[in-house]
């Protein structure tokens, strides 16, 4: 898979998504980043460390977040996707899920679109969803002609047979995705720990993990100091990174493509030693 100018070998590698949150209320780091250069200093940290992709998010999506007009997500963004496109050669993601957000992203130069909806947000919120809703984004994304990650999230953990469901609902991402024109070896998927899932159910997901891998698309895992390892091990965000360190050495034994993470070094190491073990390289 390329994403920007690189070439990515998402079949036998697992590649370090690093997260810049240019937001003052993020659960992990909210406000440290939102400056133009303390995010470009991070930036330069995290590729120091090892990191292969960025991923830049506006909008916190920490539970109670603030919900932001596209007009402030933009303008807290576009002004750091274009600093680091002109300081650095790396990939640049943008964790958005709004469509005009991606639009303006896309003018200045985001090289993927991580949507944590899967383009299902109009659906999930509305209860309803005509073809233009469902696909707005989704044709933004087709017609850029990159790469998204598309993540599994529902509005309630309202399940049946919970595996089943996730599969289901991943399943019709994919559907409207290449409904909008998108495709299919531009396709990441995420299981959305931490999104619509009981606790029980991210431990479940995050052990389940090659049950998506069946649906034939990259997986991206991220979990990096979420909630999940902070119940498990009665711990703030800032001393979640052990616990961080275990799902991604899941991820790579279960196939994952990509983890999405704040501590870049350690990570990068944990998925080194576990290929090590496996018998490849990363």
């Amino acid at each position: 898979m390329k994403i920007g100018t690189k070439e990515f070998d998402t079949v036998n590698k697992t590649y370090v998504m690093g997260i810049l949150n240019v937001t003052p209320d993020s659960f992990s780091d909210g406000g440290k980043f939102k400056t133009t250069d303390k995010a470009l200093k991070h930036v330069e940290e995290m590729l120091a460390e090892g990191m292969d992709i960025v991923d830049i998010g506006g909008e916190s999506t920490r539970p109670g977040y603030t919900l932001l007009s596209d007009e402030e997500e933009i303008e807290r963004v576009v002004p750091v996707i274009e600093a680091v496109k002109r300081n650095f050669d790396v990939p640049i993601s943008l964790d958005t899920y709004k469509a005009e957000v991606a639009a303006a992203g896309v003018a200045a130069g985001v090289d993927l679109v991580n949507d944590i909806w899967g383009l299902r947000y109009e659906k999930e919120w509305n209860g309803k969803c005509d073809d233009e809703c469902h696909s707005r984004l989704g044709e933004i994304i087709a017609r850029a002609g990159i790469p998204c990650c598309l993540m599994h999230n529902r509005k309630t953990s309202d399940y049946i047979n919970y595996m089943k469901d996730v599969k289901s609902d991943l399943m019709e991402t994919i559907a409207i995705a290449k409904k909008s024109g998108i495709a299919d070896d531009k396709i990441i998927l995420d299981p959305g720990v931490g999104f619509g899932k009981t606790y029980e159910n991210n431990l479940e997901i995050i052990n389940s993990l090659e049950q998506l891998k069946e649906l034939g698309y990259p997986l991206l895992l991220g979990t990096s100091r979420k909630s999940v390892i902070g119940l498990t091990l009665d711990l703030p965000t800032e001393e979640r990174v052990e616990g961080t360190l275990v799902t991604t050495v899941f991820g790579v034994l279960k196939g994952c493509s990509f983890v999405r993470v704040h501590d870049i070094k350690e990570n990068v190491r944990a998925i080194k030693m576990a290929k090590a073990i496996l018998g490849h390289s990363k």
